[in-house]
């Protein structure tokens, strides 16, 4: 009954890796947001080939710790990225970099500068997501799964100072989401992921039609691709921070059917961090789910034995053949020694049930 593990998204980047993760800060700060959007504009202005050689030595090494730990379906790590919304609209028409606005997002979970919607959006050169895709399978024969933000995370994450509509502005996005994704299948990806964390937060948004979006990010993918999608509840600004803003709990509950009636075949939602009931995944009826079942804003390793009691109870509510195992989001603020620990853990406890 052992089941399959993947990971998120995000993994610790090495030390030598020349761009900073967003939810990094420094000195106090609430946000580094425009910080770290700026440098990272910095950097990528001169990158040359060394700066290149040590993204492509990051990806080998986040790939053999994700492999080494027993990860079956690994990421890429999004090591080139300083978000993993932000560097995509790198990609696209309509954003501008330059000239950022502040804005309070996610229930002011976080105030941030930001980039700017001040044109049609429409996408750019999608061999980006190709490059990476290919760099991260080619230290692997294990399936890599390369990720992109949903068009409701990336309106939550920037501001619109153009279109005013923002039904208008998710389809456009969706549309421009998904050259990005099927560029990636046409390179021969077969998981893809849809992050859409902010489902969670805006589940009136999501069910008007965030979930129509996310279905129109997957058009024309072929069925040999995996299809999947991410929903998350909320991050501190530190880890071990444990009063912070979170989504509601019911969201999950509103959201599963409209997730499961869409095109995507697995579902990532979270439970370490914060148990669900698990009736929940009973809702699931067409889904596989990938179940959170590590804490990735704690800095306490979880044993062998409390995650394999979580996801054979799971098992009560739904069938092992639709299930996986991975931590509830990204490694970022973690690091790399207990990334190693808490994702060996989590394939020794789902490769054991």
């Amino acid at each position: 009954m052992s089941i399959l593990t993947t990971c998120i998204g995000a993994y610790p980047k090495p030390d030598y890796v020349p761009v900073s993760d967003w939810f990094i800060l420094k000195d106090g700060a609430t946000s580094a947001g425009g910080e770290v959007t700026r440098e990272y504009s910095s950097v990528m202005d001169k990158a040359d080939e060394e700066t290149e050689a040590r993204f492509v030595k990051a990806t080998r090494e986040v790939i053999e710790d994700q492999v080494g730990a027993g990860v079956d379906v690994p990421t890429d790590g999004e090591i080139r990225r300083e978000n993993y919304i932000h560097y995509h609209c790198r990609h696209l028409e309509g954003f501008d970099f330059e000239n950022l606005t502040k804005k309070s997002s996610r229930n002011d979970a976080y105030v941030a500068e930001l980039p700017t919607i001040r044109g049609t959006v429409a996408p750019m050169d999608m061999s980006f997501l190709v490059r990476d895709f290919q760099t991260a399978q080619s230290f692997t024969d294990r399936p890599v799964k390369i990720t992109v933000p949903g068009p409701v995370t990336i309106m939550d994450t920037t501001v619109d100072a153009f279109y005013n509509d923002p039904r208008k502005l998710a389809f456009e996005l969706a549309a421009a989401v998904n050259s990005g994704v099927r560029a990636l299948a046409d390179a021969g990806c077969k998981n893809i992921q849809v992050d859409e964390p902010v489902f969670a937060r805006k589940v009136d948004v999501a069910l008007d039609f965030g979930v129509e979006c996310l279905d129109r990010c997957f058009d024309g993918v072929p069925d040999d691709v995996t299809k999947v999608m991410h929903m998350c509840c909320g991050y501190p600004n530190h880890l071990d921070d444990e009063d912070y803003p979170k989504a509601d709990p019911t969201g999950y509950l509103k959201l599963a059917k409209a997730v499961d009636r869409s095109c995507v075949d697995q579902i990532s939602i979270e439970d370490a961090h914060r148990h669900n009931d698990l009736s929940l995944l009973e809702l699931f009826e067409n889904s596989t789910v990938i179940f959170g079942a590590i804490a990735v804003a704690r800095s306490r390793v979880e044993t062998v034995e409390e995650v394999r009691g979580r996801l054979m109870a799971a098992l009560d509510h739904i069938d092992a053949s639709r299930l996986m195992a991975a931590p509830d989001c990204g490694l970022g603020f973690l690091g790399g020694f207990l990334a190693r620990e808490k994702l060996k853990v989590l394939c020794d406890a789902a490769h054991s049930l």
